[in-house]
C-alpha cells in the first residue's frame, strides 16, 4: 500500500489535526487521496471521547475538547508522540481487533530499544509498564477507513494528568518513558514510522 508519511516539527493544534484527518477521511473514501501516518506533538489539550463523563474532569476549569473517537478523556501534551493514521480497511483486512492488536505490538516494540517491558491488558486497550499505562490507543472507523491513532508518553509532564481522570484509571496510574528508563534514544520519528509501517502492511 502507499501511505503518505507526515511529520510536523512544530507542535499541531488538535483541532487543526482534526480538519486534516477528516479530511484526509472524505479523500479516501472518495478514492483521491493515499493513506496517511502522521507523527506529531499537541500543546497542552484535554480531549473527550464518545465514552467520556463529566465527572472525569476533576478541574472545572479546564477546556474540554469534544472529538469523536473511542475512549474516554485524555491528555496531549509536549512530550507526548502522537502517531496518526488514516487507513483504508476496505482495501486490507476488515479486522479492527487486529489493527488494534497491529498498534499494541507496534508500541512495545517501541519500548524495546529503551529496555521497557510494555504489555497488553485484555480489559483495557493500550499498553502498560509496572501496571501503569504508558501509552493510549483511540480510534474511530467509518465506512472502513480507520482514523485516529496513538499516543505515546515519552517525557511529558505527568502532573497535568491530575486535572481529570484519565482514560478513567487513577492518574497516579501514568507513567512515561523518562520514569521507566534512563536510555536516551534518538531519530525517535524513524524508529515509530519504521515499526508502525512494517506493522500496518500486516493487514
Amino acid at each position: 500500500m502507499n501511505i503518505e508519511i507526515k511529520q510536523s516539527k512544530r507542535r499541531i493544534s488538535y483541532k487543526k489535526a482534526m480538519m486534516i484527518l477528516n479530511k484526509r477521511v472524505q479523500e479516501l473514501k472518495e478514492n483521491k487521496n493515499k493513506e496517511l501516518l502522521w507523527i506529531l506533538e499537541h500543546p497542552t489539550t484535554y480531549t473527550a471521547g464518545i465514552r467520556s463523563n463529566s465527572n472525569e474532569i476533576l478541574d472545572k476549569k479546564i477546556k474540554i475538547v469534544k472529538t469523536n473517537r473511542g475512549g474516554k478523556i485524555t491528555l496531549h501534551n509536549p512530550g507526548q508522540k502522537i502517531i496518526y493514521f488514516v487507513l483504508n480497511l476496505n482495501k486490507r483486512k476488515k479486522d479492527i481487533r487486529k489493527l488494534i492488536s497491529l498498534i499494541e505490538d507496534s508500541i512495545i516494540e517501541f519500548l524495546k530499544h529503551y529496555k521497557i517491558n510494555g504489555v497488553k491488558d485484555k480489559k483495557n486497550i493500550g499498553i502498560w509498564v509496572n501496571k501503569k499505562k504508558i501509552a493510549a490507543i483511540g480510534l474511530k472507523i467509518s465506512r472502513w477507513i480507520a482514523y485516529h491513532g496513538c499516543a505515546i508518553n515519552i517525557n511529558n509532564n505527568l502532573n497535568q494528568y491530575f486535572k481529570v481522570i484519565p482514560c478513567g484509571l487513577d492518574n497516579k496510574k501514568i507513567t512515561s518513558i523518562t520514569n521507566e528508563s534512563n536510555k536516551q534514544i534518538k531519530n525517535i520519528n524513524n524508529i515509530l514510522i519504521n515499526i508502525f509501517i512494517k506493522n500496518i502492511e500486516k493487514l
